[in-house]
């Protein structure tokens, strides 16, 4: 569940148009299924020195995989099927762990807030599969 795309060295993704940066990765990026095919068309673009091709996943950057997910999301780690973020669901809220399910693209945020780092820190290191 890959996607390869083109950033720019300033870190915007390069528009499907191949000449705009967009801030964020979204439908509208140019998009390839595999390196080598990014690689073909980087070659034909006049800047290629100033952009690299990035692979974009699920625990990478999970706001494009699941779209439900909102917030700032500041961590993220894989447990078997799922991927578990620390979100801050908007701007001076307290934490929240996020649980995204790979098969069902749903997602759910734990009960528990977190306003403190080391408490979030521990819970989110400590986030097992029992916990699933």
């Amino acid at each position: 569940m890959s996607i390869f795309t083109f950033q720019s060295l300033a870190g915007g993704f390069l528009d499907e148009d191949l000449e705009h940066f967009n801030k964020i990765f979204d439908d509208w990026c140019i998009q390839f299924e595999s390196y080598e095919d990014a690689m073909d068309i980087m070659q034909t673009l006049e800047n290629e020195e100033s952009i690299d091709i990035v692979e974009i996943t699920p625990l990478t950057y999970p706001k494009y995989f699941f779209s439900t997910l909102q917030g700032t999301i500041y961590a993220t780690r894989q447990v078997e099927d799922k991927i578990i973020c620390v979100v801050e669901p908007f701007m001076g809220s307290s934490f929240k762990i996020a649980i995204c399910d790979l098969k069902t693209r749903s997602v759910r945020l734990t009960k528990t807030s977190y306003k403190n780092m080391p408490n979030l820190e521990s819970a989110f290191a400590n986030f097992g599969d029992k916990l699933l």
